[in-house]
């Protein structure tokens, strides 16, 4: 279970923190926030962050949806699972489970980076369940946070190196998580310091460790998940920051693999929109329901 003494420094206001159990010896507890009335929002976070990334969204948003923000599998306040995959089709069952367990149906699945691909194969999984998505910055592309800068290059890679990635996976100075994250916004100034320290004390939850460096292995398989795109039935709006990692044949690629989607570059905006235009994002999911 999660670490019952163990609880996010961030509260938001009109937000609920809710576990569901854990299911057998290999799905652990998943950990959620819930907030609003109305039709079902379920919000999923990027790499290396939590629900708390939504922090500033739920609150514009709460008052037309239900809103479902997610820790992933491992990650956030969710159990710790010793040996779980962190492959795609394991976190993607993550968020298949929260819209089983809760039975909620006429969807709307908003995932940025990670949560971007989880939201696309998560909705050609569940058809019947989820009515569009948003895609924001989808991680679908070689390179990913490496292309933060050098530091980034320089983590990852001793993250993944053998022998020595996970000592380097279990220290993570607080002045080294900011220059990532940082490298991922168009605004530097949307970084909060309350929400990096939240991020750091995660961090440092036992066995963390083994799931940043099972994250940043299987990288690849969000790569990969590309090829259940196509199977999306419903609509899908596909938006970028102007200054994403994501290079503008990444964007074009995407573009051309699902014609039918709406596309939306926002301008000046990073990695990570939900932090520097929460404001966009809300205007993205009312606009339409």
């Amino acid at each position: 279970m999660p670490d019952a003494n163990a609880h996010p420094t961030l509260p938001i206001p009109g937000a609920t923190s809710r576990v569901l159990p854990a299911r057998g010896a290999h799905e652990g507890a998943l950990r959620y926030l819930e907030a609003g009335t109305g039709a079902p929002l379920v919000l999923l976070h990027t790499v290396r962050t939590q629900a708390e990334h939504f922090r500033d969204l739920i609150p514009l948003v709460a008052d037309r949806f239900t809103v479902y923000a997610l820790d992933l599998p491992g990650m956030g306040y969710s159990e710790i699972v010793p040996g779980a995959s962190y492959e795609e089709p394991a976190l993607r069952a993550g968020v298949a489970r929260l819209l089983a367990e809760l039975d909620l149906d006429d969807v709307t699945l908003l995932g940025e980076s990670m949560g971007a691909v989880l939201a696309l194969t998560t909705a050609a999984e569940l058809p019947d369940r989820v009515r569009r998505v948003i895609a924001v910055n989808a991680y679908d592309f070689r390179g990913g946070i490496a292309r933060s800068g050098l530091l980034a290059r320089a983590v990852v890679t001793g993250v993944l190196a053998p022998g020595v990635g996970p000592v380097i996976a279990g220290v993570e100075p607080e002045a080294a998580l900011r220059r990532i994250l940082r490298g991922g916004l168009g605004d530097k100034s949307a970084l909060r310091e309350d929400y990096l320290a939240e991020l750091i004390r995660v961090g440092r939850r036992p066995g963390y460790p083994a799931v940043a460096r099972g994250i940043y292995r299987n990288l690849p398989s969000l790569i990969a998940a590309r090829s259940r795109y196509a199977a999306v039935k419903a609509p899908i709006h596909l938006v970028y920051g102007e200054k994403d990692w994501s290079r503008p044949s990444d964007r074009r690629a995407n573009a051309d693999l699902l014609p039918d989607a709406a596309f939306t570059q926002v301008p000046g905006a990073g990695h990570f929109i939900a932090l520097e235009r929460p404001g966009v994002l809300a205007g993205l999911v009312t606009a339409t329901a």
